[in-house]
Order: structure tokens, then sequence, then C-alpha cells
């Protein structure tokens, strides 16, 4: 199910990955969504955070678990620019999330089938939803383009 909608949040969460961009943060953007609306956003904050858990995802997750002072978070959908890794799969799983929707596949950590597939074992007790490939075209450039930039900076400093 690829909709306007899902196309309009996926755009929100390209601009968190700019911010993230922008903060020197590998740029992935995150958003939580319920009954279409806005119930958190995340981005990158690893390296600003001084937290390797910091991942977008799980900011998000975090902000979402305030706001409906809930760890659970049922019947909503999380829109990220990056396929997931093991981390922010299983925190996905444990939060309860819905459904979720993501940008650019990870041939390397993906965990939506890209490398592995975390979400659709049957032993987990809960089942996400996947939409995989949305605007992939978007959320893999803000990505090629920033490596492509940090290792020209790398080639210069040496």
């Amino acid at each position: 199910m690829n909709t306007l909608e899902d196309q309009q949040w996926m755009q929100h969460a390209l601009k968190l990955a700019e911010r993230s961009r922008d903060e020197g943060e590998v740029p992935v953007g995150a958003v939580i969504v319920k009954e279409n609306q806005l119930i958190a956003e995340g981005w990158n904050q690893p390296i600003d955070k001084h937290d390797a858990t910091a991942h977008a995802e799980i900011m998000a997750i975090r902000a979402a678990g305030k706001n409906l002072n809930n760890y659970r978070l049922p019947h909503t959908t999380l829109y990220v620019t990056l396929e997931p890794c093991t981390m922010c799969a299983g925190a996905m799983i444990h939060a309860r999330v819905g459904r979720v929707v993501f940008g650019a596949p990870d041939p390397r950590t993906g965990t939506a089938g890209s490398a592995i597939d975390l979400f659709s074992q049957d032993y987990h007790n809960h089942q996400i939803e996947v939409l995989g490939g949305l605007m992939r075209e978007e959320c893999g450039q803000i990505l090629k383009d920033f490596f492509k930039a940090r290792r020209k900076n790398n080639k210069v400093k040496k």
C-alpha cells in the first residue's frame, strides 16, 4: 500500500535526514504516525548524543512513547529513509509498531530483506507490516552524496 499519505510522511522523514546531515550525522530521518497524525520524529544523533543507539528510529520511538505515555505503539506507522538495522528492527517489534515504511535499502545491514529479514520471522509474538523502497532514489541519493563528500574531505585532510 503506497499512498499519497505515505509519500508525504516519507518527505517529512527526508527533511529530518537533511537535518541530521546538516548536523554532521549520517542522514537518516524517521517519523511515527498514527491515524495520519504526527506522533513523533527523530533523526540520527549518535555523534551529538555520544550514544550508539541514537538512530533516527530509536529517537522517534523514544519520543512517541513519551508523547503517548506508553512504551507500546500499536496502530502506528514508522517511516524511515533507510532500511532499519537489527537494533532498530528489534525496538520496533518490542514497541509493537504496526507498520514500517522505508526508503533506501541497506544491503550491508538492512533487516527488512536486504541483508536479513527479521520482520518476517514467525517466532516474534508481534508481526509488522513492511513496505520497502518508497522514494528509494531520493532516500538513497542523500546518503550517496553524504558519503561521497565525506570521502572527498578525508582525502583532502591527509
